[in-house]
């Protein structure tokens, strides 16, 4: 019998009253293993208000102790990390070691919150004036909502939850539906790490619940991840209902490669970045861009015998597999069209994954990795994000040719540089429009107390994702001009007076 999965309301697990599922997939075996209930507007209406509740008295909760809520939270990841690893996986398709550091890569962002009381620290001015001070005090939104991807199910939920509750605020979050039971097992530990009820609400739904949330009056503020249309959609109609938003999207990630540069370390980058995770990653590098045809000659003769070492797999077959399934048989069926687009448009598809199949996963949503050389700008290939395992080259004559390519590209997440020359890389780090710059580093993923954030179509909204900026994002600044009479005696001032 097929297990159903319902949503986290007031500390507990609870089914759904919509009768609406959606299947869960086995993205390796092409099998439902779980029927995921759907709420209603209504359900969502009831979780919010009970969060809003909720939130009143978490906010009077000093930081130092909503900081110890994390520290115990950090614990609990940790003691159950092979448990929300075999979670991932399961639903995901990612192999243990992947999902290992897909849980990781979030629970780094917890560590960072557990700062919160100095974090959270406001200003104060001592005699601004005669007799006054101005002290400011950072307080939370309210309500706020986070709105999640499949391709990370524990880290991006992390980096959404850690510093919205550390800050006082109550949250609801609704997780990708593809893979929904790790957001609620990492609901399950904050309750034991000590979270009141009711100020983390986890609810499952699809477009419906998506625009609820959008619209609802006590939603102060909303994060999401995922596709470039939908991040500007659901950017927009926040903005317009006067809410906060944060919206993350698409990528089109280049890494480009000196001539100077170091071809066997560029070569394994490129293996790493390009089809880690089966390609599924926003911050996957899918272009290589090598300087010079000697360079791009002798960079494709080292990534062909690497890609066809490649092992993809089930999670289940061991720690040696390099990258499993994608997500649906849609994405899959998706990512064969656009290799075939690309062969159709004139690219060299060096290597073919098209017609991977694996002995007793037949049913399964793989794709095997792909290697296209000579492709160019105009090429589908180049120009939509793939989010699959495949790998183009598109060759440049120059540095400033390579540079200008990156620059171009409607995307701005991350990009890379492989050279031993310092003057390029810092020229690069400094011309270049893309929001995380690598130099010898393929996926520059910023560390948990810097931040995380794209350029151009990448990103829409002021302040990124996790560091300092999460804890702006999730508060809101009030700044208190205060005056205490000390022997003053004046009359009533009926303008502004300049403060001496």
């Amino acid at each position: 019998m097929v297990a159903e999965i319902g949503h986290w309301i007031d500390g507990k697990l609870v089914k759904g009253t919509s009768g609406r599922f959606t299947d869960v997939f086995n993205p390796a075996t092409g099998e439902v293993q779980a029927r995921l209930a759907l709420a209603t507007p209504a359900e969502l209406d009831a979780a919010i208000q009970s969060a809003a509740a909720a939130q009143l008295k978490w906010q009077a909760v000093n930081p130092q102790r909503r900081a110890r809520v994390m520290m115990a939270f950090a614990a609990l990841i940790n003691r159950d990390m092979e448990k929300l690893a075999e979670l991932v996986s399961r639903e995901h398709g990612k192999t243990i070691p992947d999902a290992k550091g897909d849980v990781q890569r979030g629970l780094e962002v917890v560590e960072v919150c557990m700062g919160a009381p100095a974090l959270l620290k406001g200003e104060y001015t001592d005699s601004a004036g005669p007799g006054i001070d101005i002290y400011s005090m950072r307080q939370a939104l309210g309500v706020v909502a986070g709105i999640t991807p499949f391709n990370f199910p524990a880290m991006i939920p992390l980096w959404k939850m850690a510093p919205a509750l550390v800050a006082g605020n109550a949250m609801i979050l609704k997780p990708s539906e593809r893979c929904p039971s790790t957001a609620l097992y990492l609901a399950e530990l904050l309750k034991e790490a000590g979270l009141p009820d009711g100020v983390l609400q986890v609810v499952n739904g699809d477009k419906e619940i998506v625009d609820a949330i959008l619209d609802h009056e006590v939603i102060q503020a909303v994060g999401f991840v995922g596709s470039t249309p939908i991040a500007q959609y659901i950017y927009g109609r926040a903005a317009t209902n006067g809410k906060r938003a944060q919206c993350f999207g698409g990528a089109k990630n280049h890494m480009v490669i000196m001539p100077d540069a170091d071809l066997d370390k560029a070569a394994d980058a490129l293996i790493g970045a390009g089809f880690g995770a089966a390609g599924e990653r926003c911050m996957a590098i899918s272009v290589a861009v090598p300087v010079g045809k000697e360079t791009a000659d002798a960079l494709i003769e080292k990534l062909v015998p690497r890609i066809e070492k490649l092992k993809v797999g089930p999670y289940t077959a061991g720690n040696d597999v390099d990258f499993g399934p994608v997500i649906t048989q849609a994405s899959a069926q998706r990512i064969r069209g656009l290799i075939d687009s690309g062969v159709e448009q004139g690219a060299k598809l060096v290597v073919d994954g098209r017609n991977f199949s694996l002995q007793g996963y037949e049913n399964g949503f793989f794709v095997g990795p792909s290697l296209f050389d000579h492709a160019t700008r105009d090429m589908e290939i180049y120009k939509q994000e793939i989010f699959g395992p495949v790998l183009t080259q598109v060759r440049a004559e120059t540095y400033e040719d390579a540079l200008q390519l990156v620059i171009d590209n409607e995307y701005g997440n991350g990009t890379a540089i492989f050279t031993a020359d310092g003057d390029t890389a810092r020229d690069f780090a400094s011309r270049v429009n893309v929001g995380m710059v690598g130099v010898n580093f393929p996926i520059p993923v910023p560390l948990s107390y810097y931040t995380f954030g794209g350029w151009k179509k990448s990103s829409f909204g002021d302040l990124n994702q996790y560091g300092p900026d999460a804890l702006r994002f999730y508060t809101r600044t009030k700044t208190v001009t205060a005056r205490w009479f000390s022997g003053i005696k004046e009359g009533a001032s009926l303008n502004f007076r300049a403060m001496d």
